[in-house]
């Protein structure tokens, strides 16, 4: 169980870093009492990754566990990239952060949940609770998420600005891609050629899908600021 727990808390933490929801939790402690909105974001991630861990862990009793770890660990592969291709607030999350009726607390609760929903987090505690003890992976996972925006929530309250995305970013990538390295050398231990096979077709699959979405969304982004900026430019060429 302890083993669980250590792993679950590492791996939610990192990949809370940077993710819309953490965000948000410096948002809305920007705008009200910081306790109330670890309090809120305490109990929607209890219950989201409750619902996670019940899923998680009887789909793991019908697989094989070395499958698991292969599984776990491309999924792992997965969350890496997805935070290199970075995780913005939209205008829905956005309007959750910035709207809240009479309650504070069941404002930030519900935006929390929905956040949360088949979001990366959920995901990956899903994924190790089909191969590791249930209870540790809920208690970990959830003191993860919770550590992660409580940072969050610290910096909102004392420097009133966001965390360094792009570092924080780069470093979460990292961790992700120890852990997917680990988790899949462990699954393929003693496997057969077959399963080395087509677990590294995945692998690369996965990767250059993953390549080729974050270099467009470069693109779009580098297409976006440049039309922002001409007519500035043009402006500025009138003026004179």
């Amino acid at each position: 169980m302890i083993a669980a727990l250590l792993l679950s808390f590492g791996v939610i933490f990192v990949a809370e870093l940077g993710d819309k929801s953490q965000l948000m939790a410096m948002t809305y402690a920007l705008r009200y009492r910081w306790w109330v909105v670890l309090l809120a974001i305490t109990v929607a991630t209890t219950a989201v990754h409750a619902a996670s861990v019940f899923f998680g862990h009887f789909l793991g009793m019908s697989l094989p566990t070395d499958l698991m770890s292969v599984l776990a660990g491309l999924a792992m592969l997965v969350f890496g990239l997805w935070t290199i291709y970075g995780d913005r607030l939209d205008d829905e999350d956005q309007n959750r952060a910035t709207r809240v009726g009479a309650s504070v607390f069941l404002a930030v609760m519900s935006a929390f949940f929905l956040a949360e929903l088949g979001d990366k987090t959920m995901l990956a505690t899903i994924t190790l609770a089909t191969d590791h003890d249930w209870l540790g992976v809920w208690i970990g996972s959830t003191v993860g998420m919770v550590a992660a925006d409580a940072l969050a929530i610290g910096v909102g309250v004392l420097l009133g600005k966001h965390l360094p995305e792009r570092v924080i970013a780069i470093g979460a990538a990292v961790l992700f891609f120890g852990f997917a390295m680990w988790l899949t050398a462990t699954g393929l231990t003693g496997a057969s050629t077959p399963m080395i096979a087509a677990t590294i077709t995945a692998a690369v699959v996965i990767i250059g899908v993953g390549t080729f979405l974050i270099r467009r969304d470069r693109r779009l982004r580098a297409d976006s600021d440049s039309e922002a900026a001409v007519p500035e430019r043009s402006l500025g060429v009138h003026e004179g």
